[in-house]
């Protein structure tokens, strides 16, 4: 043997140990990584089964119907709540088709949702379904299930009982209901407190010319029976001496004197009666008369006796033209602006100061747009505590008010402001620059055609 064939002989052993160490090596590295995967695979046995745990406690959770279908139709899973309503458990159902969850008449009905369905989701379809007890009026929602690559895998139907929807919209109308009754009452409530306003100033109101009618009559009756003594006895032919006589005991001479003054006070209370009725005839007018002329002032002047009749420590200044002409519902204008006034009033009556201003004029038309007519205005102002910033937004809100319960209805302002709407003009209020607040109140001369008129918040009350 060579002394070469003894050192690679020598070589040998090393050369085999090291390839030993090397499997031994990359065995614990492929056990190290199995380690690893082992455990990964645990955590997500783990979150898979958390996640499953918490759909399944959705699906128990749902009291809505869920049912899961493949591209055919076929059941797949279903929750607790179609469970309870079929009266089948979840591995009864699997595999059967879902129309025989559904009652003869509604099958033709399920198969045509479950055509569209791949193309277009279905929204609230009324299907009967047979349930454990009977058959159940459903409202049936399908949605498609598609794969990463968009193919059509399945269809997930959710349905929920009428009977539950037809109990919440049932609720739900008389609510609506009694919030509607609520409403006419409180509408009726101001159209009363309008009225006893009204009828408190026209009572005085007719109280004067009836009563000063009513003497006049008397004393013409009294003034009757002595000319019909004295010409009875004319007619009995008595002697000169004796009707003179006659005359002046009976004070002829006087009572005749006296007839033309008490026929013109009679004629003036008459007048004066016939004013104040047709004051309540614009007053009572509706919206839907005839749009006729009226004179703003007049309405103005009306309503002002007829508020502070009952509160004479009231002080009012008046800067007021002697005309201003306008057309449109006289008794509605009439009624803003006894709004307007009244709630003036309110601010104020308790004050040892309290003053009321209102003011009228007429604005011409705008030389850069001809088309748009003159304006009529009228401000009503009080030296009141204002409005505060909190209420300014919400001075025309329906049932709106900063009066204490049972003395306001918060309906006046809502209602003037829908009246001047449908007369085409504006109504604001701000406080006034040296404390109070001032009402503005602005309508065009000639009416803005409007078809509100038949459905505005005046017209609605």
């Amino acid at each position: 043997m060579t002394k070469t064939d003894q050192v690679t002989d020598a070589a040998l052993p090393r050369t085999g140990e090291d390839a030993w160490l090397s499997v031994i090596q990359k065995m614990d590295e492929a056990y190290a990584d199995l380690v690893d995967y082992q455990v990964q695979v645990e955590e997500q046995n783990v979150e898979l089964e958390e996640s499953r745990t918490f759909f399944d406690g959705v699906l128990a959770a749902m009291s809505d119907v869920l049912i899961a279908c493949d591209h055919e139709g076929r059941i797949q899973q279903v929750n607790r709540a179609c469970e309870e309503l079929t009266g089948k458990t979840g591995a009864m159902l699997a595999g059967e088709s879902i129309v025989t969850l559904v009652a003869e008449v509604s099958r033709p009905v399920l198969k045509d949702c479950m055509n569209r369905v791949r193309h277009e989701a279905i929204r609230d379809q009324e299907l009967m379904l047979t349930g454990a007890d009977g058959p159940v009026p459903m409202a049936l929602n399908c949605s498609p299930r598609f794969n990463k690559r968009g193919r059509l895998i399945g269809v997930v139907v959710a349905g929920r009982p009428l009977g539950e929807l037809q109990k919440a919209f049932k609720e739900l109308n008389e609510a609506h209901a009694e919030l509607k009754v609520a409403q006419e009452r409180l509408v009726q409530a101001e159209k009363m407190a309008s009225l006893g306003r009204l009828v408190a100033g026209v009572a005085h109101e007719l109280n004067n010319p009836i009563s000063f009618v009513y003497g006049n009559m008397h004393a013409l009756q009294r003034y009757t029976r002595r000319l019909v003594q004295y010409f009875d006895t004319v007619q009995s032919g008595a002697s000169r001496d004796a009707l003179r006589q006659m005359r002046e005991e009976l004070r002829i001479d006087k009572a005749i004197a006296d007839l033309d003054s008490l026929v013109e006070g009679t004629l003036e209370g008459a007048d004066r009666v016939r004013e104040i009725v047709n004051d309540l005839k614009q007053f009572s007018s509706t919206q839907r008369s005839e749009k006729l002329p009226y004179d703003l002032v007049h309405v103005a002047q009306s309503a002002l006796h007829w508020i502070l009749k009952e509160h004479p420590k009231v002080q009012v200044e008046r800067d007021l033209p002697d005309q201003l002409m306008g057309q449109g519902h006289a008794g509605q204008i009439h009624q803003v602006v006894v709004n307007l006034v009244q709630n003036a009033v309110d601010a104020i009556r308790y004050q040892d100061d309290a003053r009321l201003t209102i003011r009228a004029g007429s604005l011409p038309a705008s030389a850069a747009s001809p088309e748009q007519c003159d304006m009529l205005w009228l401000e009503v102002a009080d030296n009141g505590a204002g409005i505060s910033e909190q209420d300014q937004a919400h001075v025309f809100d329906p049932f709106f008010t900063t009066k204490p319960p049972g003395q306001g209805t918060g309906l006046g302002l809502s209602i003037s402001y829908g009246i001047v709407r449908e007369h085409g003009g504006t109504l604001t209020i701000q406080n006034g620059e040296q404390g109070g607040a001032i009402a503005r109140l602005e309508l065009p001369v000639q009416p803005v055609a409007s078809d509100a008129e038949s459905r505005g918040i005046y017209g609605q009350s």
